[in-house]
């Protein structure tokens, strides 16, 4: 029997927390999503916010506490939305947000992605050894959280919880003397020129990546690994030798520029044909999975027996409700925003149904994708931008053709309507892209501590709708205050405060070039054809047997994403593979239990990662809050920062040497352990 079975799980103190905590993480997902291009995954630090509130009130419990992360993490994901909608201010279509378009496309997507991925939960979660790093990491948060410590009768979760303590408070201190104080550097980059060519050796200080690394594993890792040397040491200075050299103080930023607009494009290429790949590859167990879920749907097993609530999700009516209700959404939001354009009233009707169609089959194909994105690398190190590309390409191509058969791009008006119109249907697969990494990654949490999964999807949906409530007021306050990249509300601002949208940027280039026939297709083929590649070589390996492998995903994921996010992920993996390395020789030197040894060193790098993730993300959120409440105030945007001279110079040299010695900490504690067998 269960012993979760008879534990309240969705009450109202837990809906009521999980909203607030919704507000906080959604407005700090939006700010640093505009400033830096990248999002965290709020589950863990929801998870501990809310298992240290809920322990004020009487009688908590690990499912309680569970649903409440379930419920923030949604929406703090949904912010993902921020790829793409700032692209209408940047083109000069949208002068500010508009709440209810803004709100109901953010919405309808969140709701979507959760129901699209709801078949795939027993073939990509429940029969699945993807490693959801974020999931697992937040189940051992609440399965130690929830471990009777009482009179010193459990040492292992007494040592579990420090663990965490130690992880978090040393991850949120470096935090804050990087983002806040400015006395450590984010990263460091070295660039370099050699027979004409500009190459970079690339770091970046993420503790919170360090601990992801441990999570993703030394196969993903080392597939990274591989995927930036092909940018930094083929790619770019392949494609820098073709161009005149700037000065040296140029070089970092000609040579960041060469990957912005040519590279960047042959990663999205790769990461394209790897979710088509694993499209194909998981067919099969996708049609299964959907059979099993109506099965379930039907509350009972071939025997008759009935399901047990650890293994029910919503039923087939009420998922066919939704997704016809939200379809319905969508429909009227996208007649809302065509409303606005120059054409007659049937074109328009068919503009509405070819989006709307064009939403759903894109956001449904994306889901598995997406899912398995996040399974394998984690929710914040998913390419949901990756994934907005395809989308904005496939919907500007559809609207280019129906632009040309009923005359809309016979106007400049008409022109920029059709490019509105691409991106902001794009917004909404990206959203369902984003709520299927999240609604995976957290029913594997649900899974490893015995929750119901019904239940944790009507926390998903109340989710997607208290953070689409959240998205477009705060949207619109940054814009007023900082402006954009290219698009500044009011005369006279300072440009070099303007929030960079990185994400939505691309978009709207990629959206403009293909209306206006100037993109360069080129790349994004190439990537194509290097993604076919990569797949041919990893079916190779798979064959000849072993643990090595080239997981096409990860290459593409390091072509595309920063450096300096790349790098960290890389050397955590590469400690726990040492740290693995040295058990097998301490066991065979000592005779020592292997397996539990590494059962050991396991739990206690989950517990450590889980820490450096959590520590991170929560100062990320104070520290966006503090910033944001200042700015509004008329303040600095950096309100925290010393501002001490003769520290600038090596700070990055402080960051280095900081990141380094937790690196080392962090092998010896996974070495430190003993056999108990």
């Amino acid at each position: 029997m269960n012993p979760t079975n008879n534990l309240k799980e969705l009450t109202l103190r837990g809906i009521i927390l999980g909203a607030l905590i919704t507000i906080v993480f959604t407005a700090s997902n939006v700010y640093l999503g505009l400033k830096v291009g990248l999002t965290f995954s709020s589950a863990i630090p929801a998870a501990m916010i809310s298992m240290g509130v809920l322990r004020l009130f009487q009688g908590p419990n690990i499912l309680e506490n569970n649903i409440v992360q379930t419920q923030a993490s949604a929406a703090g994901t949904l912010s993902a939305i921020i790829f793409v909608l700032p692209g209408l201010l940047m083109m000069g279509y949208w002068t500010g947000f508009h709440f209810w378009q803004t709100f109901f496309i953010a919405a309808a997507g969140g709701m979507l992605g959760v129901m699209f991925t709801i078949p795939l939960r027993r073939v990509m979660v429940v029969n699945s050894d993807l490693p959801y790093p974020e999931g697992v990491a937040a189940a051992e948060i609440l399965n130690v959280g929830y471990t009777d410590t009482k009179g010193g009768k459990d040492t292992a979760a007494k040592d579990g919880l420090k663990d965490i303590a130690v992880g978090s408070f040393w991850s949120a201190l470096v935090a804050f003397c990087t983002a806040g104080l400015k006395i450590l550097g984010e990263g460091w980059s070295k660039f370099f020129v050699i027979g004409g060519s500009v190459f970079q050796i690339p770091m970046g200080f993420s503790l919170a990546l360090l601990g992801a690394g441990y999570l993703i594993g030394i196969v993903a890792g080392l597939a990274m690994l591989f995927g930036i040397v092909l940018t930094w040491g083929i790619l770019v200075p392949y494609f820098t030798a073709h161009e005149a050299l700037p000065v040296a103080d140029e070089l970092g930023k000609f040579a960041v520029g060469i990957w912005k607009s040519k590279v960047r494009l042959i990663g999205a290429g790769v990461i394209a044909l790897a979710a088509v790949w694993t499209l194909i590859t998981l067919f099969k167990p996708m049609v299964e999975g959907i059979k099993m879920s109506f099965a379930a749907a039907r509350g009972s097993q071939k025997n008759g027996a009935q399901l047990p609530e650890t293994d029910r999700d919503l039923s087939g009516k009420t998922i066919l409700g939704v997704v016809l209700g939200t379809v319905v959404l969508l429909a009227a939001t996208f007649s809302s925003f065509v409303a606005q354009a120059p054409m007659a009233l049937r074109s328009a009707w068919l503009l509405v149904l070819l989006v709307t169609v064009l939403t759903v089959l894109i956001g449904f194909l994306v889901a598995a994708a997406c899912g398995y994105m996040a399974g394998l690398v984690g929710s914040s190190s998913s390419p949901i931008s990756g994934i907005g590309i395809i989308a904005v390409i496939v919907s500007s191509l559809s609207l280019l053709m129906m632009g040309r058969a009923t005359g809309l791009l016979d106007t400049p008006e008409g022109t920029q309507f059709a490019t509105a119109l691409a991106l902001f249907s794009t917004s909404a697969v990206v959203a369902v892209a984003a709520i299927s990494n999240d609604n995976l990654q957290d029913l594997k949490t649900g899974f490893l501590v015995g929750a119901s999964p019904r239940k944790q999807q009507i926390a998903l949906l109340i989710g997607c709708v208290i953070g689409a409530l959240v998205i477009a007021p705060v949207l619109d306050v940054l814009y007023q205050v900082y402006g954009f990249t290219d698009a500044m509300p009011r005369a006279g601002m300072e440009a070099k405060n303007a929030l960079s949208a990185p994400q939505a940027g691309l978009m709207t280039t990629i959206a403009t070039g293909i209306f206006s026939n100037n993109i360069q297709w080129t790349y994004f083929v190439s990537g194509l054809g290097l993604g076919a590649a990569l797949v041919l070589v990893d079916a190779l390996l798979k064959r000849r047997g072993g643990k090595m492998r080239l997981p096409v995903l990860a290459v593409g994921l390091a072509i595309y994403l920063p450096p300096a996010v790349n790098m960290p992920l890389v050397i955590g993996s590469i400690i726990a593979w040492f740290a693995q390395r040295t058990l097998k020789a301490r066991a065979a030197a000592r005779g020592e239990n292997l397996p539990d040894l590494e059962k050991r060193s396991e739990r206690r790098g989950v517990l450590i990662s889980s820490g450096l993730i959590v520590g991170e993300s929560l100062i990320g959120v104070i520290v966006a809050i503090i910033i944001l409440a200042s700015v509004l105030r008329g303040g600095s945007d950096s309100p925290l920062a010393l501002g001490i001279e003769f520290l600038k110079p090596w700070a990055d040299v402080l960051g280095l040497v900081v990141f380094v010695l937790t690196s080392v900490w962090f092998y010896f504690k996974l070495t430190k352990v003993r056999d108990k067998s």
